[in-house]
């Protein structure tokens, strides 16, 4: 089994990891660290968790530990990461990877260098759905795909637990780094393709702050598709996906969900009605097994750093876009 520390164990560890790590075949939690080591021990105690820090510096000294799961606020993933790879750890990071692609670099780097595994918590890449939308697509279900549509949208009022979503020196951006990060990567996952050029328009609020609250992305691809990605924390949670090629159409209602059963709809040209289902249940569970799997050298992990890197891209070019109002290249990255 891999040892698993959990770095700024929270809302997101509770809702979600510790439910994967609860049917994952090939991990487990030994340690978690907080900011403050009295909430620390009281959630370690809570879900039987053996050891308590108050620092992912103490955490990563732990020999208990084999890899560190960062679930800090976007702001310290890149301080957190480097921690953990400088004491030989491997890391799995949540999204969005960091604040800008030039801390992706530097993560990377680093773990190249210090040669442990990093990957990006790019979760949707486990989901059913996904895949097999991502296989229907290969397998030319809707022909050449001209229109990629993902959405993502939940509700942040003033009391959501994430105080720190409006303030851009700690979340980067607003639902663009939040869930936007989600909607790049699973288009940029299920086309096999990368995105060019961004455009991007920003809406704002007076409550949401230094940040935006609504955003429209328009993606281009190297190989023509055109992407359209829309982000809010303005509307109920919703996740559709929409793909319409030059044979067809594939649709799903809350694509990306993990709660609830998927159907996933191809319609193509001649009136053909195909319904595929999936459940998503098991995507937290695949991700860490399959991030123990790259550890032990059995595998390559689906989501690398590498990759969170090239979304970082995306999204720093959007937030060039609403600056400038212009169409803004995305950097490739170096291989």
């Amino acid at each position: 089994m891999i040892r698993f520390g959990i770095a700024g164990f929270g809302l997101h560890a509770v809702r979600r990891l510790m439910p994967g790590f609860a049917l994952s075949q090939k991990c487990c939690v030994t340690a978690l660290s907080r900011r403050g080591l009295t909430t620390a021990k009281e959630s370690a105690a809570q879900y039987r968790i053996p050891l308590a820090f108050d620092s992912i510096e103490e955490l990563c000294r732990s020999s208990e530990v084999d890899a560190v799961l960062v679930t800090t606020p976007n702001s310290c993933h890149f301080s957190d990461v480097l921690a953990a790879v400088k004491a030989g750890k491997h890391v799995l990071c949540e999204k969005p990877m960091a604040m800008n692609a030039d801390e992706c670099r530097q993560m990377v780097e680093a773990a190249r260098q210090r040669k442990v595994a990093l990957g990006i918590a790019h979760v949707f890449r486990f989901d059913e759905s996904v895949n097999k939308i991502r296989e229907l697509i290969k397998a030319s279900a809707i022909g050449r795909p001209v229109f990629a549509r993902s959405e993502f949208s939940f509700l942040a009022g003033p009391a959501h637990p994430r105080k720190w979503l409006y303030d851009a020196a700690i979340a980067g951006g607003g639902p663009i780094f939040d869930i936007g990060v989600h909607c790049v990567d699973t288009l940029r996952f299920i086309l096999q393709d990368e995105v060019v050029r961004v455009s991007a328009i920003a809406a704002r609020d007076a409550q949401s702050g230094t940040v935006e609250s609504a955003a429209s992305l328009a993606l281009e691809f190297s190989r023509g598709t055109l992407g359209t990605v829309l982000v809010s924390y303005r509307a109920e949670y919703r996740t559709p996906l929409e793909l319409i090629g030059d044979g067809g159409i594939l649709r799903a209602d809350d694509a990306l969900n993990v709660e609830h059963p998927i159907e996933i709809q191809v319609r193509s040209n001649d009136g053909k009605l195909l319904r595929e289902h999936a459940d998503n249940k098991l995507a937290y569970a695949l991700q860490v097994d399959a991030f123990a799997d790259a550890i032990q050298g059995k595998s390559q992990f689906p989501a690398p750093g590498e990759e969170g890197w090239r979304n970082q891209e995306i999204l720093d070019a959007a937030l060039r876009s609403i600056q400038s109002g212009r169409i803004e290249t995305v950097p490739d990255i170096p291989t």
